[in-house]
């Protein structure tokens, strides 16, 4: 009989029999918030939104893109990160609104890279380098922005200011113009503003603690099983 000694050992022996949670079964890494593992749910080609199941860990259908959205990077969420009352408290003390709240999500990152990824539902390294505070509905919506790690054109961009403007300009269109339609008179989303790299770490590592706080049972029933032997 074999005695699971450690967290480390225990997820290695649980991800050779089952799939993990792409939410809260993998790590966000050892040297977050600078190298951060990214859920890829979305890449420029699809003409179709997907997004992590929460429940069952699945990538399922959002909606299909009526319109001529498409996405200019790849995007999905950082692991063990949740959008709650630190985010939303880093919001309110940049824009001085008081009536902002979490978006109860994990945090969305958008990385950028020369290759083409033909599909998402993959896990890459990415390096923050910023990213946008974007309200939605009055919610916290922040988009970490990031580049792939070693990726070949993108690797020396190490802050926002890197990063070209036009580059950037389509990411504030897409993310202003994703939900619209032509019956709907208001855009609830808004860009707030956009931060370097600093920042986008402060967030990731307030993201993080509001994961700890809001699924401390998932972390006490992770430290339940270790009591098990494998």
């Amino acid at each position: 009989m074999v005695q699971v000694s450690d967290k480390r050992e225990l997820w290695e022996v649980l991800g050779m029999l089952f799939r993990a949670h792409p939410w809260h079964g993998v790590s966000l890494g050892d040297d977050q918030p600078q190298i951060v593992t990214a859920y890829i749910e979305l890449v420029p080609s699809d003409t179709v939104k997907y997004e992590i199941d929460k429940y069952s860990g699945h990538l399922k259908v959002d909606r299909p893109q009526t319109y001529s959205n498409v996405c200019p990077t790849l995007y999905g969420m950082l692991p063990q990160t949740y959008s709650g009352e630190r985010v939303a408290e880093i919001c309110r003390q940049r824009t001085g609104r008081t009536d902002i709240v979490g978006d109860k999500d994990p945090l969305d990152i958008c990385v950028l890279t020369e290759k083409i990824v033909p599909h998402g539902d993959i896990l890459l390294k990415a390096r923050p380098i910023g990213g946008f505070r974007m309200l939605d509905g009055g919610e916290a919506d922040d988009k970490i922005i990031a580049v792939m790690e070693n990726d070949a054109l993108h690797e020396s961009w190490s802050d926002i200011q890197s990063c070209p403007a036009p580059v950037i300009e389509r990411l504030e269109h897409y993310f202003l113009t994703y939900k619209q339609s032509p019956d709907r008179k208001k855009n609830k989303s808004e860009i707030v503003g956009i931060y370097g790299k600093r920042e986008a770490y402060e967030v990731i590592q307030a993201a993080r603690a509001d994961y700890d706080e809001e699924y401390a049972d998932v972390k006490a029933a992770f430290k339940s099983l270790q009591r098990f032997k494998a």
